[in-house]
């Protein structure tokens, strides 16, 4: 497997009260100026695996630019380019296992309840709790999409899939949670697009540290190293992913997982959780006629 060590800026403190560091690079909490609001979040972004670094997400572009019509048809929730919140970042080390082929990806679904009902397929919500995707619970690495008050947003769960419920206007963020010995680097997306770029995301892009023991919360698209624009819902036609391009991939959040080179702590990559879901109790049985019947 591919290896790579990216040139250290300095070192981070972890958000929410814990420390440790070692990421591709990476944020700092400081406090913002008293005349900013905002929040704080640990960040590692590296540079891309071509070596030079991602370009920060562009600005929207005005009002007047016309969306694509099939985006202003479409019913449910995007993510609109919110107001600059204040979020710092900067450059530390760190040497993934594979530079390609993250561990896992997560993925997280988001819509307003009418919207979610009819993604489901359900009659009903058969199942309501907080928007949490857990990987291996056993290695204690989550994702949640949280309201403006750090509280998980309502979900509910239905042929495998978390739904994210939100509503217009709704502020949000991402929270990486890790509760291993080991730091990890999580490469996260909106609606398709690389949260620190604000282009089509892909395993090469650089990525927030997330600190052994810490939690990382994202909330917005990186405008520079000082500044985010906010996780806003909205609608489809006004969303980041439509006057930027496409929609459409919007109504999806997803997270890559990428452990440090010589961690031990990561067995259960996504192709054995495959080949341990569609293991076989009877491989034998067209492998010779049954026997007669007595």
């Amino acid at each position: 497997m591919k290896t790579k060590t990216w040139t250290s800026w300095g070192l981070l403190t972890a958000l929410m009260g814990l420390a440790g560091c070692a990421g591709r690079y990476a944020k700092s909490p400081s406090p913002p100026p008293p005349s900013t609001h905002g929040t704080s979040a640990e960040f590692a972004m590296s540079p891309s695996s071509h070596g030079a670094s991602a370009e920060l997400a562009p600005a929207p572009p005005m009002d007047s630019a016309e969306p694509a019509p099939s985006a202003s048809e479409r019913p449910g929730l995007g993510t609109e380019w919110g107001e600059t919140r204040y979020s710092h970042v900067r450059n530390v080390s760190f040497d993934r296992a594979d530079d390609d082929h993250p561990a896992t990806v997560l993925r997280l679904y988001y819509n307003d309840r009418e919207g979610a009902r009819a993604m489901s397929r359900q009659a009903d919500y058969r199942e309501v709790g907080g928007s949490a995707v857990e990987f291996a619970p056993s290695l204690g690495v989550s994702v949640s999409l949280n309201d403006a008050a750090g509280r998980a947003l309502p979900a509910f769960f239905a042929a495998g899939r978390t739904y994210a419920i939100g509503e217009a206007g709704e502020r949000y963020s991402i929270v990486v949670t890790n509760r291993t010995e080991v730091d990890v680097e999580a490469v996260a997306s909106v609606d398709g697009l690389d949260v620190l770029d604000g282009k089509n995301a892909d395993f090469g892009k650089r990525g927030y540290l997330v600190p052994a023991w810490g939690s990382v919360e994202i909330d917005g698209f990186r405008q520079s190293n000082d500044n985010v624009a906010a996780f806003r819902f909205g609608s489809v036609r006004d969303s980041y992913a439509a006057r930027t391009g496409s929609d459409r991939n919007v109504g999806v959040i997803g997270v890559a997982l990428f452990p440090p080179r010589g961690a031990s702590r990561w067995p259960w990559t996504e192709r054995e959780i495959e080949r341990r879901r569609t293991a076989d109790p009877f491989p034998g049985k067209y492998a010779s006629p049954p026997p007669p019947r007595w």
